[in-house]
């Protein structure tokens, strides 16, 4: 089975966990998809920094985007000016339920089930599985690469997926451990993802601060 060529999709992928066969990070992610659609737009040449946030890129081609980034760019065209951080932690529009949306695409395209369950016979819950384990060693593999590969040969995708992954705190693709062991190499492949890993970071500490808030 080919992988997936977005960013999102694979970040969805690594964020599951095939020992505990479930998916890890949901408390944020929806932002960590934003983020990587944002970005797979900046790769792809369809958006650009302009000082304020990203800004479209006027005649890019859109072919071959995955659903949320398909969205993600409609929306960054269509509505006013924001920062990064913005866009990522924002949870209105068709690209508010960022995580569902990417979980569906995959599913149409046989790369993931996802079975509907009721926990207790009550609770109704999706359950996502992976039919092919082969899919996710290879991302495990690329991560690898990127990590411990010669720099020159390291793909701009697995740099932008490796700083996402890390700006994310995504254990289930980066340990703690190795994000600490390789914290120089990630900070070389980071500028890949642009302002993006930033902004991701803030937007999950802002998630965090305002939960802990709640909480109290």
């Amino acid at each position: 089975m080919d992988l997936p060529v977005t960013l999102p999709e694979k970040l969805y992928l690594l964020a599951y966990h095939p020992e505990r066969e479930r998916l890890t990070a949901t408390d944020r992610l929806d932002l960590v998809m934003r983020a990587a659609a944002l970005a797979e737009l900046l790769r792809r040449g369809l958006i650009r920094e302009d000082g304020q946030g990203p800004a479209a890129v006027d005649g890019g081609p859109a072919e071959g985007l995955d659903p949320l980034t398909a969205a993600l760019l409609e929306q960054i065209r269509q509505e006013r000016r924001r920062s990064w951080q913005s866009w990522v932690g924002r949870n209105r529009g068709p690209t508010s339920r960022a995580a569902r949306v990417v979980r569906d695409g995959l599913a149409a395209a046989g790369r993931i089930r996802v079975e509907q369950r009721r926990a207790f016979g009550l609770f109704p819950y999706s359950r996502v599985t992976l039919p092919d384990s082969r899919l996710r060693k290879s991302l495990v593999a690329s991560v690898g690469s990127a990590l411990k590969g010669p720099f020159s040969r390291v793909d701009p995708a697995d740099a932008a997926l490796v700083a996402l992954a890390d700006a994310a705190q995504l254990g289930s693709a980066l340990t703690w451990s190795r994000r600490r062991e390789f914290r120089a190499r990630i900070g070389k492949l980071a500028p890949a993802a642009g302002p993006v890993p930033r902004a991701l970071r803030r937007a999950v500490n802002a998630g965090r601060a305002d939960g802990a808030a709640a909480g109290g």
